[in-house]
């Protein structure tokens, strides 16, 4: 059955759950959030080396925003082959693939970095966002086992909540190590970036041990069978032969619609949330390598907040408003957070937002602003979809697919950034990071307006 099939179709299936079921459940969720919210803590600790590393070998944006982009497009040719490879081998076995290895390279990465060229960082990094690519897959495809189809979106979003707290958490480490600390008899002086790549995987570590003894991959397995009927395959188990997955999700007529959408979420998401350091230190003035200012701590930390609402309102919408379709919701933010990002643009080519009190403030609050936006098709998109389109059985290759395309686009757009940015920069500061993100937005709108035309193409020959 497809994306677009009539609504008495879709809703063939009554949400029942049994007594126990919801906390067996919200123990299944939690675990796998907690671990892949640790994934980001692995990831976005990138972000705050960044100043220290540009200090100490004098990268340039374009060489930074590169080694961005290169692991963008790892983790995102990652999230291809690992996707099908996780519908054979099961999503519990995946994740914990992914956190094994993204606990390796970081310590490599704050041990081995010392051979200070462009090569060694992005090699290391490049390797860390394949083992990376095993974590998405392999949730969504638990959690299409574990939820209805009318359940999907608004969990989507619950779990953007968990996901995000990753990033809210080395928003708030991060700084506690870059002002230095004691631990014992051992002093680890200010600046010292190498640390923030040394503390976090043992976070990784401890979530992966919690979620490979709580976490079950279906209902059944946890002693609650025939509770979710899946509108795809409803047979016993969750793994297919690769053949079967490939040919499925490669062919499905929505799934390279949504991709193409999806990759103008990671245009934006992944510029905004990695460039914001060097966003803060360069338009805004701030001093990003040690002592890191209140209001760039505050503002890192509201991001992944007001990005979590996002993801919980429009999850609820498609949910509750549209019977599970997610592409009106998307379409509609999409052209919204275009618009948003224009504004902020045209407001920082005034030359309203610098290092003074108004201008950090108005700068802050239009990061908050975008992240808002861009962060509220995360969810619907990115998760929901996927287990739409894919079931229990195919949902890590339909999610491997979708996403990759998150990362290709931030790739493009990193990479894009960097070269306008060190060309534009005396002229015109920051504002064209704008410019390219809003135009990643209008890209994504039409997209989704797409997906809109296939699905009712797709009904009207069901009918």
């Amino acid at each position: 059955m497809t994306q677009g099939a009539p609504s008495h179709a879709r809703d063939q299936f009554t949400v029942h759950h049994p007594p126990g079921f919801r906390a067996r459940r919200g123990l299944n969720w939690v675990s796998l959030g907690l671990l892949y919210a640790s994934y980001y803590m692995c990831r976005y600790n990138f972000r705050f080396a960044t100043p220290g590393m540009i200090a100490e070998f004098g990268f340039t944006k374009t060489q930074i925003s590169d080694m961005l982009a290169i692991w963008s497009l790892a983790y995102g040719t990652g999230q291809l082959i690992n996707g099908l490879l996780c519908d054979r081998i099961g999503g519990k076995r995946s994740m914990l693939i992914g956190a094994v290895g993204t606990i390796v390279l970081n310590l490599f990465f704050g041990f081995g970095s010392f051979v200070g060229t462009f090569s060694t960082f992005s090699l290391i990094w490049l390797i860390n966002g394949w083992f990376q690519s095993f974590g998405a897959p392999g949730m969504v495809k638990i959690n299409a086992a574990w939820f209805h189809r009318t359940e999907r979106g608004t969990f989507a979003g619950i779990f953007g909540f968990m996901i995000q707290m990753g990033q809210v958490a080395i928003s708030r480490l991060a700084p506690v190590i870059l002002a230095g600390f004691t631990f014992g008899v051992y002093v680890v002086a200010e600046g010292e970036w190498r640390w923030l790549f040394r503390i976090p995987p043992l976070f990784t570590a401890a979530a992966a041990i919690f979620m490979a003894l709580a976490a079950k991959q279906t209902p059944d397995e946890a002693g609650y069978p025939g509770v979710v009927q899946d509108e795809l395959d409803n047979s016993h188990g969750v793994t297919v032969k690769l053949a079967d997955s490939f040919k499925t999700i490669f062919c499905h007529p929505l799934v390279w619609f949504y991709a193409a959408a999806y990759a103008c979420t990671g245009a934006v998401r992944s510029s905004t949330d990695q460039l914001a350091i060097l966003y803060f230190q360069e338009q805004l003035g701030m001093d990003m390598k040690t002592n890191i200012p209140r209001m760039a701590k505050e503002t890192l930390t509201l991001m992944p907040l007001v990005a979590v609402a996002g993801s919980l309102i429009s999850g609820y919408i498609s949910d509750k408003f549209f019977k599970g379709h997610r592409s009106p919701v998307a379409m509609a933010l999409y052209f919204i957070e275009a618009v948003v990002i224009a504004v902020a643009a045209a407001i920082l080519l005034t030359g309203a937002v610098g290092p003074t009190s108004s201008g950090i403030l108005i700068g802050c609050v239009i990061l908050v602003a975008i992240s808002f936006t861009a962060n509220s098709t995360h969810s619907i998109v990115g998760a929901a979809a996927p287990m739409d389109i894919g079931g229990k059985k195919m949902a890590g290759f339909a999610a491997g697919v979708i996403d990759s395309f998150q990362y290709y686009g931030a790739a493009i757009s990193l990479a894009l950034t960097g070269r306008v940015l060190d060309a534009t920069k005396a002229q015109y500061g920051w504002t064209f990071w704008y410019v390219i993100m809003s135009g990643f937005g209008i890209l994504g709108g039409i997209s989704m307006w797409l997906v809109i035309r296939k699905q009712k193409r797709i009904t009207a020959a069901l009918v």
